[in-house]
């Protein structure tokens, strides 16, 4: 089985390029299963039924979320009804909208895909990530289970890796938009890679405008964000996974511009 995690989708002009070019990818490498985070995925920021319907359109299975989940009130009642778009677990269930994992019936098997975000410099009133997976894993009957941590510091997301080898099939860490070079087997058999990176603009600040971002490191003054344009990138990961020991058998990280 070869699952393909595809990094932070930015804007609208990230989301027409991973539709030029997701079908290719999945014939070529035969993917069975698409991840994607779309948070961004909406121009100005955070995800809308339309960017959302429209990565669902292009062949993505599976959108997680991140930190910029709730910044349009117009994505909180999709969230509800819509089983395959998850954010992070560790947001109190009672208060928020939508739910942190779902489990993909693949027909002879069924695969989990869990969303969880990090503590450190993100939101410290969050539980616990670590006990969030905990909790969600011992309630689930799946062999393959596929974690997104979206986090800002590689500490956090290399110790969640080690923290679940051999419990998970597949971790993945997202939110920084640039992507990581090292994609793992660990010891007990998970994939791990820290970052998938960004599906957007190449020559741009994490999607946005680099004159705008110096403008805003320079001054110390707020600033509107605009997302460039031009040429993009998707950048993803593909995990292929054995059907017997349902162990990461590779990780191979992805570029294609």
């Amino acid at each position: 089985m070869k699952i393909l995690c595809i990094g932070d989708v930015v804007g609208k002009i990230g989301c027409e390029f991973l539709r030029s070019k997701l079908s290719g990818i999945k014939r070529y490498y035969g993917v069975d299963l698409v991840i994607c985070n779309g948070e961004n995925s909406a121009d100005g920021n955070g995800i809308t039924p339309v960017s959302a319907d429209f990565l669902f359109d292009s062949g993505v299975d599976v959108i997680t979320l991140g930190n910029h989940s709730f910044r349009r009130r117009e994505i909180y009642e999709y969230l509800e009804d819509k089983p395959y778009i998850i954010r992070p677990a560790n947001f109190p269930d009672s208060t928020t909208p939508g739910v942190g994992h779902c489990v993909v019936d693949m027909g002879r098997y069924q695969v989990t895909v869990i969303n969880v975000m990090g503590t450190m410099f993100m939101d410290s009133q969050l539980d616990s990530p670590f006990d969030t997976v905990d909790r969600i894993l011992k309630n689930t009957d799946s062999k393959i289970t596929v974690v997104d941590f979206h986090a800002e510091t590689t500490s956090e997301k290399l110790a969640m890796g080690y923290y679940l080898d051999g419990r998970a099939t597949v971790v993945f860490g997202t939110h920084t938009h640039v992507q990581t070079s090292d994609e793992r087997v660990l010891q007990n058999g998970t994939g791990y890679i820290t970052d998938l990176g960004m599906t957007g603009p190449q020559n741009s600040v994490l999607g946005v405008k680099p004159e705008i971002i110096i403008e805003k490191f320079r001054t110390r003054l707020p600033v509107r964000f605009e997302l460039q344009r031009g040429e993009c990138k998707l950048e993803a990961a593909l995990f292929e996974i054995d059907e017997k020991s349902y162990k990461t058998i590779s990780v191979e990280r992805l570029r294609i511009v």
